[in-house]
């Protein structure tokens, strides 16, 4: 298994676009790795776009506290939940008004093979905006049962997964009334993709493409 380090430029932040249909499923999918990634001051977009007002508060303060540190900018819509499909040019509009102004490094965001019709659309739209940038598709548990073999893995700390999954209760109270959200569930995924990758925990993501220099 290859190792690689993702290059922060020497002459300007890291710029990450973080991409969720949902409040909660950008720190779900890719909450430990932001957490990492705050570390090193990236300037970061964070998009929803759907939500109610409260969900819409609830993400504010969440990604507040998983990016501590960062250059951050919050943009959340109110598309309707459970019809983005029927709103594909509103998604792609929004996507194209972020790309008009901001170039970014990576981009985290769900994945084309997701069951959720909604992540699918989002993970649709993605690449074909941001089409030079690094995309990393991240996953969701649920009940749909959408397990894939991922490609590329970010190792965390114990630490760092007890400290994800702390947030995300704390700053994601509406959805803790929901049969899958609890701690066995996120911490049995980051353990599960953490043995596949030779660390204590981890998170996983798929990637299409990446184009490797060599010196």
């Amino acid at each position: 298994m290859l190792e690689l380090s993702l290059p922060v430029p020497a002459d300007r932040p890291l710029r990450v676009l973080a991409v969720g249909a949902h409040p909660d499923d950008i720190e779900i999918g890719a909450g430990g790795t932001l957490m990492r990634l705050a570390a090193n001051a990236p300037q970061v977009r964070y998009v929803v776009m759907t939500g109610t007002s409260s969900r819409h508060e609830e993400a504010r303060a969440a990604s507040a506290a998983f990016l501590e540190g960062s250059e951050l900018a919050v943009e959340l819509h109110d598309l309707p939940e459970g019809r983005l499909p029927v709103h594909w040019a509103q998604v792609k509009e929004i996507l194209e008004g972020v790309a008009s102004g901001y170039t970014p490094d990576l981009v985290m965001a769900p994945s084309s093979t997701d069951a959720h019709q909604e992540h699918r659309t989002v993970a649709e739209i993605v690449p074909t905006v941001f089409r030079d940038s690094l995309y990393l598709s991240y996953e969701i548990p649920k009940w749909d049962g959408d397990m894939w073999r991922p490609s590329v893995y970010i190792a965390l700390s114990p630490e760092a997964v007890h400290r994800k999954i702390e947030l995300l209760s704390k700053h994601f109270p509406s959805q803790l009334d929901r049969d899958w959200w609890d701690d066995e569930t996120f911490l049995g995924l980051a353990r599960l993709r953490g043995v596949e990758c030779r660390a204590p925990y981890a998170e996983a993501f798929g990637c299409t493409k990446v184009v490797l220099s060599l010196a």
